[in-house]
């Protein structure tokens, strides 16, 4: 499945971030946790139902500006369909 850049992801039911307090941050999914740091994390941090995937792959092409945007956009598109296959995020299309 191809993802929407004008999708706004969201963590799915049953899925929630551990509190700020605990590091490394942790995604809570049922029966599982994966723990995130880096650009996992500051990717999942903006998956709220309110960024769309261009606004996270612009968000994080601007603060890793020496990396390749293409390959920063891949790395985050293939990110996002993990987390969709692991059922942690769901799409709402864009606004029509």
């Amino acid at each position: 499945m191809s993802i929407d850049l004008g999708s706004r992801p969201r963590l799915a039911p049953g899925c929630r971030m551990e509190e700020k307090t605990h590091e490394p941050r942790t995604l809570l999914m049922p029966e599982r946790a994966l723990r995130l740091n880096g650009p996992s994390l500051e990717i999942v941090e903006r998956c709220d139902g309110q960024h769309t995937v261009q606004q996270i792959i612009t968000e994080l092409q601007q603060r890793y500006s020496k990396a390749e945007p293409a390959k920063v956009q891949e790395d985050i598109l293939g990110y996002l369909a993990l987390l969709e296959k692991e059922r942690a995020l769901d799409f709402e299309p864009r606004n029509t």
